[in-house]
């Protein structure tokens, strides 16, 4: 029943107007408390009345508006000492906010007022104070502007900003269940990255052992669908036991990553297992048959949190039988009391040894059990009613996951994973594009609003990989392309960094800047991993000094809250690390290609020699290189200082090696 418009002209026109206070909902498909307060509220028709007769009402789409999530988000923060979604806003026709909140309770409760009570209240306010409200407002605006400028006083980024941020992790660090800190834990995803980088040039062995466990145990928890694959949004308590259950693509893509990382370190198939079943979750649930992915599964089906995911002993006896189901309970810690609202999310605290051991069996026939038993229960789910899919494609989540099926394709050694990232680039390449310029969302065919920062990031990330893994030019051209437009359309050219919109982009109260990692990379610091690699790769050292400008900027922040910078903090190992360009020529350099990507390398650059002369003549690390005795060659050079060129899968082991 609420008159909703969405953001756009239109409705702050009409605001106008009517000289009435716009109400701004912003949330996102799989917010359980967004679906929470739309039931409650939205759908109330007392509640829909007053909305309409002393507002105009606005309804957003962080995923697809995080620009205007960002502003508004920062008032809330900024007014309240706390943010989340839903997010309410009241402004003024002219975009300024002035009362803000999270979820409102239709009736009094949680020391709150209703959520009629706040309306009626904001609208007398509105009405009969507004001289106090737009003073407020534009008081606000003053402090939004002044949190949007850039430090660039900082001296810097060093080994030193480095050391400080491995040394807060390891404070931090929750040894007994890993992770950082207490509940509720999100899985760390890009400060497990900076730790590897991290290890890798110091050889630092805390640094290793802090991402491994932590691995180890959100794997083995709830967090993790044990049957389908795949990490649900965070867990609500610090052992990873029980999940918010959302599904989002953006974790899955950078956390399949991290699991293909700690197999080339450990080659432990327990994290191939892990990677692979994240994949396939992917594929499965999140693939669209045009090739892109989409964006999220829900917390709830059938009206109730986690009902999907959930099993009773008795649901498990009757699929698998009582000795069967006898073992799969005690490693999977079903139990008649349950370990969730009477029911059991499925997750493992033994190993298979040890189950063996204490039931005493064979481990390989607890092992048969299991898998047995896991195939099962995922047929009878899949009969269930599943949560809600949220099916458009984002251009930036799209990049991340792109860069995760290249990588894995080349790790996995994987023609299937290769086609599915081949087709994923290109269906963003043509469709999330108009006239030059990136969009950023998709769906059924159609796409809309111009792109952010972010996106043109993370989709140059993931077809740098995708280049360096194919060989196909086509995807450095596409990938060089966009870090040449992100420079010249939302680069700061007196202060340093980009910012969150285009210059082009319709005018907000504030222009942004984002440096901070949170759920997902910021544009910034995406940007300065891919412009670092560029440089190396084409030789243009220009690259080079945007990512430098960017990492010296973000690296103050940095350095007193390193866990929100996880990503930027990865960029700096990648540039404080001497880099590694490893050059393959010749035809069928399968072993030679298969050799390097067996590696954690973090800090190379790989490029496979094309047919083409025009295209060598693109990239300097190719001058020179030709193949030995017509045989597929391999050149390992460690900042444009080459070793000798090999031949074989041992030779160039030995070089990586040393």
């Amino acid at each position: 029943p609420v008159d909703w418009y969405p953001w756009g002209d239109e409705a702050f026109e009409r605001a106008t107007a009517e000289d009435k206070p716009v109400l701004v909902s912003i949330g996102y498909s799989a917010c359980h408390w967004c679906h929470v307060m739309e039931h409650e509220s939205f759908e109330d028709e007392a509640t829909a009345r007053i909305m309409n007769d002393n507002f105009v009402n606005i309804k957003v789409d962080m995923e697809e508006r995080p620009d205007v999530d960002q502003i508004y988000m920062s008032f809330v923060q900024l007014t309240t000492g706390r943010g989340g979604w839903p997010m309410t806003v009241f402004l003024t026709p002219e975009k300024l906010p002035f009362f803000g909140g999270t979820y409102f309770p239709p009736e009094p409760r949680y020391g709150m007022p209703s959520f009629q009570q706040l309306l009626t209240s904001i609208a007398d306010a509105y009405r009969d104070r507004r001289d106090e409200i737009l003073a407020s407002a534009n008081e606000t605006l003053g402090e939004l502007r002044r949190m949007s400028i850039t430090d660039s006083s900082s001296v810097g980024f060093s080994k030193d900003i480095t050391d400080a941020a491995f040394e807060n992790f390891s404070r931090s660090f929750d040894a007994k269940n890993g992770g950082f800190g207490g509940a509720p834990k999100f899985p760390p995803s890009m400060s497990m990255e900076f730790l590897l980088r991290y290890w890798k040039r110091t050889g630092n062995a805390r640094a290793f052992e802090m991402v491994e466990r932590t691995a180890r145990k959100m794997a083995a928890g709830g967090i993790y669908d044990q049957l389908g694959g795949g990490f649900h949004r965070y867990s609500v308590d610090a052992v990873w036991l029980v999940p918010h259950f959302e599904k989002m693509l953006y974790d899955n893509a950078q956390l399949i990553r991290i699991y293909l990382h700690l197999f080339q370190i450990t080659k432990d198939e327990f994290f191939k297992r892990i990677a692979i079943e994240t994949l396939e979750y992917a594929k499965r649930e999140m693939l669209d048959e045009s090739g892109g992915f989409y964006s999220t599964q829900d917390a709830d089906s059938e009206g109730e949190e986690g009902k999907f995911f959930v099993w009773t002993p008795a649901e498990i006896e009757l699929l698998l039988g009582e000795s069967d189901a006898q073992v799969f309970n005690f490693f999977y810690d079903v139990s008649e009391a349950g370990n969730f609202e009477g029911k059991n999310i499925l997750n493992f605290k033994f190993t298979v040894d040890a189950t063996a051991e204490a039931l005493r069996r064979e481990s390989g026939e607890i092992e048969a059990i299991l898998e047995r038993g896991r195939q099962l229960l995922f047929d009878a789910r899949e009969k269930r009613v599943k949560p809600h899919r949220d099916e458009k494609v984002l251009t930036a989540w799209n990049g991340l996951m792109l860069a995760a099926f290249a990588e894995a394709a080349a790790v996995l050694r994987s023609q299937d994973y290769l086609a599915i990232a081949r087709r994923n680039a290109d269906l963003l390449l043509k469709e999330l594009r108009r006239d030059g310029r990136l969009l950023r969302t998709w769906k059924n065919g159609s796409a809309k609003l111009d792109a952010y920062v972010e996106d043109y990031a993370n989709l140059a990330d993931g077809l740098l990989e995708l280049f360096q893994v194919s060989g196909d030019m086509h995807y450095l051209g596409e990938a060089r392309g966009l870090a040449d437009s992100m420079i010249e359309n939302f680069w700061d050219k007196e202060s340093g960094g980009f910012y969150f919109t285009a210059d082009d982009h319709e005018q907000l109260i504030v222009r942004n800047k984002d440096f901070s990692d949170n759920a997902t990379p910021s544009g910034n610091s995406a940007a300065a991993d891919v412009l670092l690699k560029l440089a190396k790769i084409t030789g243009d050292d220009s690259y080079e000094r945007y990512a430098t400008k960017v990492l010296t900027i973000a690296a103050g922040q940095a350095r007193r809250f390193p866990q929100g910078f996880g990503r930027a903090l990865a960029a700096m190992e990648f540039a404080l690390a001497p880099t590694r360009e490893i050059v393959l020529i010749g035809g069928d350099n399968g072993d030679l290609a298969a050799e390097v990507w067996q590696r954690y390398i973090p800090n190379k650059v790989v490029v496979t020699s094309p047919n083409e002369a025009t295209d060598r003549a693109k990239i300097p690390l190719l001058d020179g290189r030709e193949a030995i005795d017509g045989l597929p060659t391999a050149y390992v050079c460690e900042n444009f200082v080459c070793s000798r060129p090999v031949t074989t899968a041992p030779d160039l082991a030995h070089q990586l090696d040393t």
